[in-house]
């Protein structure tokens, strides 16, 4: 196998332990919340408590929805918690792929190789998004097997598109953070760039919802392309594709500036 094989092969390896836990957090996380739902679906007059909040709450959370499976786990899961965990999965992930191992000084020994600093980040940028695409599959499926479990009514469709929302989501500002760090050579660099981006798109996204002046900024947040009316979706929104189009700019933005970058040695 090639050098550069190597390096995506070690990539998710070095990973495994840590996705194993995450992946077990998430299908703790779901059964929980499914556990709660035939107390919340036999609740009385859960639709006259609902009218009680206000609107920008109840679309920001898709709250009208609650009463339904899917609108259940979409105002408790899908629309908060999950994007959460796969962002700072994402980016914890990120920053330690290039950062991290610069700064531990074992990412020098891979450049001295003929391997290219282009080929090094493609395929670092290839095992995150591998490891985020393997805790959405898990999202899904644990989905599907809670809404069994206690008959909540989610179509597989819809589990599947809300798992992809939060992959989505997860490899954006996780790419973000490989980004940083390959520029930067500084894990701290790369989590707070990320983390302040992640918090900023998130206060945009909310503002939309409070503030008419700033309705129609909130389709650049990335948490409006992943989460608008609720991410769990009989079928892929359109707007999805800005969020890979996003993820890939920052990973285009990066490649020339980490090529000309001096790696320090440790």
């Amino acid at each position: 196998m090639s050098r550069s094989g190597q390096v995506l092969r070690k990539t998710l390896r070095d990973q495994r332990r840590g996705l194993t836990g995450w992946g077990l957090g998430i299908v703790v996380l779901v059964l929980i919340e499914g556990a709660l739902w035939p107390s919340v679906r036999d609740m009385p007059q859960l639709d006259e408590l609902l009218e009680g909040y206000p609107a920008a709450m109840k679309e920001l959370f898709d709250l009208d929805s609650m009463s339904t499976g899917v609108g259940f786990l979409n105002a408790e899961l899908f629309t908060l918690v999950l994007p959460i965990l796969f962002i700072v999965f994402g980016v914890g992930r990120g920053a330690r792929l290039v950062a991290g191992e610069e700064e531990a000084g074992t990412l020098e020994m891979l450049l001295v190789t003929p391997l290219s600093t282009t080929r090094l980040l493609l395929e670092k940028a290839l095992g995150l998004l591998v490891s985020v695409f393997v805790l959405g599959i898990v999202c899904g499926l644990v989905t599907v097997l809670v809404s069994t479990m206690f008959s909540m009514d989610v179509p597989v469709g819809h589990a599947a598109v809300g798992s992809l929302a939060m992959v989505l989501i997860g490899v954006e500002f996780g790419w973000l953070a490989l980004a940083a760090g390959a520029v930067s050579g500084r894990r701290a660099v790369a989590i707070a760039t990320s983390g302040v981006a992640a918090v900023a798109a998130y206060v945009l996204y909310v503002a939309g919802h409070l503030v008419d002046s700033l309705h129609e900024g909130m389709a650049w947040s990335p948490f409006h392309q992943a989460l608008a009316d609720g991410p769990m979706d009989a079928a892929v929104p359109l707007r999805f594709g800005w969020l890979i189009v996003g993820a890939l700019a920052v990973l285009a933005l990066a490649l020339p500036a980490f090529g000309r970058r001096d790696i320090r040695a440790v």
